[in-house]
């Protein structure tokens, strides 16, 4: 199967620049794309993903991807999808964040068993030496300000005003397109849908700096937008990091097997390399035995494999199963730290104390009375043990790793204890 026929089976494609030619060039040969990400943060979140893993299928057909870190445009700022300027980071803070995203894109799309490797680059390395006056005359003069006004990007800036800094953003990155395809044969740019407007710009520069013969091409992927039409990637809690000290490989691997149903295809064919054979299997389970959610854990597997690796992704179905089970002495104390991250932790000494009394003493029981109304009817577990008796105490030797207590109060209640 041709790639623009897999991206299309995928809904993957929003829009091309030439999309016969760009067929013909990916049928006739290997071609060099890229896809650049600006180092605002020191880690991307999986919105940051969706056009990555695009470039990682053309990859997995026999081209050859670069992927470009912005050293440079980082410190402007892209003003896509934004209605205020960015606050510039300092270039130490810059760089900081360029050396965070290297080495996370090499972890995800970097390996020896891979034969046509990804090239990482930083546009700071052709931009850091050009000056104004080379900047205006060579790159400025090839840009006109009434097209630059009609692009979405600036045009929806316009009423709330947007500064000649991020103004420039585009023709930054043209001169990285250009830069790209003299330097490393790159032919075509992919990126997210907002992305559209840089990409036709850097076109345009290449046609005129090379001549209009000049073979390059544009590619976008569709805005991605969960079944309720809410933005996808954004929880209670925030982003969905792909740092697993922002994110936990237990909440990552949760927020994939949490998918709707109405989604869940949709992200199997978008963030899996599964075949389309094995997707249309697990789309049919959807249909007809949806309570087994066997397309959520098949994603969710997926996911957390690729972004955390397999140890990590047992851990989370260790904590996913210890959780459902109620086995929770099977954790470790740092798996306990991750899986009960986001649940409501109090704070005790090590002293002894009866149950009844520390239930209360914590909070998590509103009087004796509810205290011992609960244990009596066996509606509170402590680490995964259902108590039943009023004359228990509660010691330092119920703490998992000498730091946690578990108690679970009804089916789902459950809250962390830390020990101090």
């Amino acid at each position: 199967m041709n790639i623009i026929d897999e991206l299309e089976w995928r809904d993957a494609i929003n829009q091309q620049t030439d999309a016969e030619g760009l067929r013909e060039l990916t049928n006739s040969k290997a071609v060099s794309l890229y896809c650049g990400v600006d180092p605002t943060g020191d880690s991307m979140h999986i919105g940051h993903l969706i056009p990555f893993m695009v470039l990682r299928r053309f990859q997995l057909a026999g081209h050859r991807p670069v992927i470009l870190i912005g050293g440079a445009t980082g410190t402007i700022g892209d003003p896509s999808g934004r209605q205020s300027e960015r606050s510039l980071q300092t270039l130490e803070q810059v760089q900081e964040n360029v050396d965070a995203l290297t080495a996370q894109m090499k972890k995800l799309f970097i390996s020896d068993d891979d034969a046509n490797q990804v090239r990482l680059v930083n546009n700071y390395d052709w931009t850091k030496d050009i000056n104004v006056i080379e900047f205006l005359r060579d790159f400025g003069k090839n840009f006109s300000i009434n097209t630059m006004l009609a692009k979405d990007v600036v045009s929806s800036r316009l009423d709330s005003g947007i500064s000649f800094t991020e103004f420039s953003y585009q023709i930054l990155q043209s001169i990285d397109y250009l830069h790209l395809y003299k330097h490393e044969d790159v032919q075509l740019q992919i990126g997210g849908s907002d992305q559209w407007g840089n990409i036709t710009s850097g076109l345009d520069l290449i046609r005129k700096k090379e001549g209009n013969e000049a073979k390059a091409f544009g590619l976008t992927i569709p805005l991605m937008l969960k079944a309720d039409g809410t933005k996808f990637g954004k929880t209670a809690g925030g982003a969905v990091w792909l740092d697993p000290k922002k994110t936990t490989p237990y909440e990552f691997y949760q927020f994939w097997a949490n998918t709707d149903d109405r989604d869940v295809v949709k992200y199997l064919k978008y963030f899996t390399f599964l075949s389309k054979e094995e997707i249309e299997a697990l789309a049919a389970k959807v249909e007809s035995e949806p309570h087994k959610r066997e397309a959520q854990k098949a994603l969710a597997e997926e996911m957390t494999r690729f972004v955390h690796g397999e140890e990590l992704l047992e851990q989370a179905k260790r904590i996913t199963a210890a959780l459902f089970s109620g086995d929770i002495r099977s954790l470790t104390a740092d798996e306990i730290e991750e899986g009960f991250k986001e649940m409501p932790t109090f704070t005790a000494t090590n002293e002894t104390k009866n149950i009844v009394e520390w239930l209360v003493d914590l909070g998590i029981e509103p009087s004796k009375r509810q205290a011992r109304e609960d244990i009596t009817k066996g509606a509170i577990s402590i680490n995964g043990e259902r108590v039943n008796e009023l004359e228990v105490d509660i010691t330092a030797e119920h703490a998992i790793g000498g730091k946690f207590i578990i108690v679970r109060k009804g089916k789902k209640n459950y809250s962390l204890v830390k020990l101090v």
